[in-house]
């Protein structure tokens, strides 16, 4: 029986068994309904480790809605950085991210300057508080924070998703083939385990949507494992990309197959789509792009 392992990206969620109804529901609306196939999925689920509760509704970023909400604390500023490597590393993603987020008010497509884009104007408020949420999870797993979500409980951030991860893996319900689908933070989290856990299961396939993989300062925090003449993960069979320009995760290097070759031979396979809406980050709206759908099926033998 087929297996879909799902991880989601930055920001709060709701429980896990309703993110991932959320996910499915929005398949299922597109035309690819798993249930009905006789898919069985999990959903990794990582929100908790930075968050004090769940979102009582869906998160506004997942959702397309322009905004985030802040943590049971009321906190979504970046974190402080007790290194010269953390800053440095805070300071670049940020320029390169809030690039991509200028760029797309001024309609342009800045790794491609001649490229004419639809404006998406977006109040500087809610960029904020996009980017503060952004880097925040992305330090906190990269540099495995210790992060106390609740009190009595404090988590070293990428030890305990890392766990997770492969422990979703190895206990996968279905049978082959077993894919993952990654949004947003959560291909890194898939890519860093597949590539740099030992003992990670192999998969068929790792489907990645809006991923930040393709920025240099990501990349370096995934060494020594990852390099760019050979990066590519080999407990994945088979990998694909999704990208959105305007995606402001991915916008600014959204192709990534030439930064994770398989001993300096291309293998990912790359696919640019148009999402719709201010927010062309949402999870929503790249599971209701036809070549996503297809991807899904395909991979799943379908």
């Amino acid at each position: 029986m087929p297996h879909v392992t799902f991880i989601h990206g930055i920001a709060n969620k709701p429980p896990a068994d309703r993110l991932q109804e959320e996910w499915l529901r929005t398949l299922a609306n597109a035309g690819l309904d798993l249930g009905v196939e006789g898919v069985t999925t999990r959903m990794v689920y990582w929100a908790d480790v930075m968050h004090e509760a769940p979102e009582g509704i869906e998160a506004k970023v997942e959702a397309g809605v322009s905004g985030i909400a802040p943590d049971m604390a009321g906190n979504t500023d970046a974190p402080l950085s007790p290194t010269l490597s953390e800053a440095e590393f805070i300071a670049a993603l940020s320029a390169k991210v809030g690039g991509v987020l200028a760029a797309k008010e001024e309609g342009q497509d800045i790794s491609n300057p001649n490229a004419t884009l639809e404006r998406i104007p977006l109040p500087w408020s809610v960029k904020k508080r996009f980017l503060q949420a952004y880097l925040r999870d992305v330090h906190h797993y990269l540099f495995n924070v210790e992060n106390t979500p609740r009190v009595g409980e404090t988590y070293r951030v990428q030890d305990i998703i890392r766990g997770r991860f492969v422990d979703a893996l190895r206990h996968a319900p279905g049978g082959e083939p077993h894919i993952v689908v990654s949004h947003s933070m959560g291909t890194v989290i898939a890519y860093d385990c597949l590539k740099n856990v030992a003992d990670c299961p192999t998969i068929d396939a790792l489907i990645t949507i809006g991923s930040p993989l393709g920025v240099d300062e990501v990349q370096d925090c995934l060494l020594p494992g990852w390099s760019r003449y050979d990066g590519y993960p080999a407990s994945a069979r088979n990998w694909l990309n999704f990208s959105d320009r305007l995606d402001p995760v991915c916008g600014f290097d959204a192709r990534i197959a030439d930064d994770f070759l398989v001993r300096g031979k291309l293998a990912v396979a790359d696919t640019m789509v148009r999402n719709t809406g201010a927010w062309r980050h949402s999870i929503s709206q790249y599971l209701s792009r036809p070549e996503v759908l297809s991807a899904i099926r395909q991979e799943l033998g379908l």
